[in-house]
């Protein structure tokens, strides 16, 4: 049988020796067809557009190809006057490209006013600019982390092709139940950068792979990764007469389709599919270890900043759609960074949509995180929406159907959602009163023992009708104190930072211990470390899911820095002399994660209920203080213990040991009652963080019987957990 090719891989025109035809709108951006590329992108409000196409790295464009002009028939001495637009979608197939070696751009012009310096317009339409493709799958400019760029170029951040032609085996996202997790939030540059992490490439995605046993030993089963899209690290603007100031970061996205080239060993080679397959080895080795990957996307904004800020892409190629506007044409800015990206009009969310499912389905990545959430429920004058589009899509979406879904539900702009984020039965949040609760405990706050009980039971308050799984439980994240200031430090300092110490939250809920700082105060430090292993006890029992900050598992400091977004040091590496100095903590941490994992009890879907729903003569949970039934729930309480019944086990499904925990924030030691158990059981000590290691935590199966049953003295302002069997 004979078989012919179709038709429209073929070109029809020509123009200055280059093959061309009319375009596919869908899918925007450029995509390898048979023979050539195909290049789509949408301008509601544009009357002009070119592709520009440069050799790789060249500062001049080889061709400049009109959307709309004459063009030369093939095998004919005429010309068609054509208009390579369907719609508001610029789109033309070039032929016999150099893929590999092929940077492209766009220029754009449209209607006025053009803005002048200092006067806001809606358009910002520049001719003379080359703007970079929204939909660029890899971007050049910033290969190198931290080469000097240089400014002379006229096109800074350089849309790239990459071939989609990973093998990723028999790899697929890992689709862990919820409940089971326990999140690592991770810079992925901070990891590895320090000289002692002994990576061949640190900082690196590949450096990450050399480290995998020190997350599997810790017990950590998913890594959620810091911003790796495509920015500008050279975007900050500030100064410190110590360093330079960086976007250390990466919250300030360029391009939601692209990994940061800075990020990889490949970026040097300048090719966008290396970057790729080195990030989606990494995915496809994390997934062989059993750990999921997360991303943290930042959707609320972009890095072209406002009226002052650069024109990179979305600004040039419709202001007017992709930002939100006031009255006057200036952007509004719910994001405390400049812009505020007009998420719920149709093509922007679909971007954002188109975003998120690629990773999914071609990085295969396992969920996300979603940076100060609340503006994706905004409407485009920047009021909240009762049913925003934007999150039920993503929450109904068949491509993101198995995805984690989470929020930082809240922005910069006073909207504060915890508890109330839209949910559509997907999303869940970091559960920012969970943080703030703990804190105000472990610093003995009073009035804090009744919302302490709403935040170890997965905050029902907040989340009935949704679950447990809802509340991402966290003390530390990458904003504010790491756990170690926390106890170091009353105040910020965030002097090195060159804003005059007036970033960053001024509401940490910390507690110094005694001292500011530093100190050789062996009691100070003593409690420090008692401190610590409290706030990591308390968050390993509680329902919910837990998330840990990288370092906190050795004691990482930053000098009561808690913004420290642009430092590209010691401040934010990850040191691996650590390990050896603070061995006991991270033995502690560890030891309390394979608890978490080893007791199904813990780990329940839905919320606790109260009552014995199997006839086990116990409650799924019960309350009690210094004495057994008896919990104390007065304002100046400092002191709280609950019993797990565990044949209840997880929802009455998986038996489990009783687990009893006793939380003793009182500045005086107390001797609590224990509750007597049937059947022959006994309590066993699992933690006691009023102990010195080895004697603060034990693995599970090898807990320490407890000399007297009916009774434990529980240290000052320590925490202790029993097993009963």
């Amino acid at each position: 049988m004979h078989h012919t090719e179709r038709i429209d891989i073929y070109p029809t025109h020509s123009y200055n020796g280059f093959l061309i035809r009319l375009g596919r709108p869908a899918p925007f951006g450029a995509t390898i067809v048979p023979g050539g590329v195909n290049f789509s992108i949408f301008s509601q409000h544009a009357t002009q557009c070119s592709l520009i196409l440069f050799e790789r790295d060249a500062s001049e464009p080889f061709i400049e190809i009109p959307f709309c002009g004459n063009f030369k028939k093939l095998e004919r001495d005429d010309f068609d006057r054509l208009e390579l637009r369907i719609g508001n979608v610029f789109t033309m197939t070039v032929f016999d490209l150099n893929y590999e070696d092929l940077e492209y751009g766009f220029r754009m012009d449209g209607p006025g006013p053009r803005a002048r310096r200092g006067e806001p317009a809606v358009h910002r339409f520049d001719p003379e600019k080359v703007l970079m493709d929204p939909y660029a799958r890899a971007i050049g400019g910033r290969d190198v982390w931290g080469a000097a760029p240089d400014y002379s170029r006229p096109y800074q951040h350089r849309a790239r092709i990459v071939y989609e032609d990973f093998d990723w085996e028999s790899d697929r996202p890992l689709e862990l139940p919820v409940e089971d997790l326990v999140i690592y939030e991770m810079h992925v540059r901070g990891f590895t950068r320090h000289p002692s992490s002994g990576a061949k490439y640190p900082g690196t995605f590949a450096a990450i792979h050399e480290k995998i046993p020190h997350l599997k030993e810790l017990g950590v089963n998913c890594v959620e990764l810091m911003p790796i899209f495509e920015f500008d690290e050279f975007e900050n603007f500030f100064y410190s007469p110590h360093q330079r100031l960086m976007n250390y970061w990466g919250y300030s996205t360029l391009g939601f389709f692209a990994p940061k080239s800075g990020y990889a060993t490949t970026g040097a080679m300048k090719d966008g599919t290396m970057v790729a397959d080195e990030l989606k080895t990494l995915i496809k080795e994390l997934h062989r270890n059993g750990i999921e990957v997360m991303l943290d996307v930042v959707f609320n904004h972009t890095g072209e900043g406002d009226e002052r800020g650069p024109v990179i892409s979305f600004k040039g190629v419709d202001n007017a759609t992709y930002y939100t506007l006031d009255e006057r044409g200036r952007y509004r800015n719910y994001s405390g960074t400049g812009n505020t990206l007009n998420c719920n009009h149709p093509v922007v969310r679909n971007l954002l949509l188109d975003s998120v499912r690629y990773w999914a389905a071609e990085y295969h990545i396992d969920g996300f995180r979603f940076d100060l959430a609340s503006i994706l429920g905004r409407d485009q004058n920047g009021a909240p929406l009762a049913n925003p589009p934007l999150l039920e899509t993503l929450a109904n979406d068949p491509i993101l159907g198995k995805c984690k879904l989470i929020a930082e539900a809240w922005d910069a702009g006073g909207l504060y959602q915890v508890g109330t984020f839209p949910a559509y039965g997907r999303w869940a949040e970091w559960n920012g009163k969970y943080r703030d609760t703990v804190r105000r405990f472990l610093r003995s706050d009073p009035n804090q023992v009744n919302e302490m009980a709403l935040r170890l039971t997965a905050s029902p308050d907040l989340y009935s009708g949704r679950g447990a799984t809802a509340s991402i439980n966290f003390v530390t994240c990458h904003d504010g104190f790491t756990l170690m200031d926390l106890v170091s430090y009353n105040d910020k300092h965030n002097e090195a930072n060159g804003e005059n110490n007036r970033d960053g939250a001024n509401d940490n809920f910390s507690w110094n211990c005694g001292c500011e700082g530093a100190t050789g105060d062996w009691n100070i430090l003593k409690l420090r470390r008692r401190q610590m292993k409290n706030a990591i006890a308390i968050l390993m029992v509680s329902q919910g899911v837990p998330m840990i900050l990288m370092g906190d598992e050795v004691g990482q400091t930053r000098n009561g820095n808690n913004n420290a977004y642009c430092h590209d040091s010691e401040l934010n590496w990850f040191d691996w002399n650590r390990l050896k100095e603070q061995g006991d903590l991270f033995r502690f941490m560890k030891h309390c994660i394979a608890f978490r994992h080893a007791h199904p009890a813990l780990r329940n879907r839905h919320h606790l209920q109260h009552r014995d729903y199997v006839g086990s003569g116990y409650a799924d949970i019960t309350w009690h203080g210094v004495r057994a039934w008896q919990p104390d729930w007065t304002p100046d309480s400092r002191t709280l213990a609950f019993m797990l019944c565990g044949k209840h086990g997880r929802g009455g499904q998986q038996r489990d040991d009783y687990l009893y925990v006793i939380m003793n924030m009182h500045w005086e030691s107390h001797n609590f009652e224990l509750p007597i158990l049937s059947d022959g059981r006994c309590w066993y000590v699992s933690v006691n963080t009023m102990m010195e290691s080895p004697h603060d935590a034990y693995e599970p199966g090898k807990e320490v019987l407890v000399s007297e049953q009916r009774g434990f003295v529980v240290g000052e302002r320590s925490v202790v957990v029993l097993v009963g069997r």
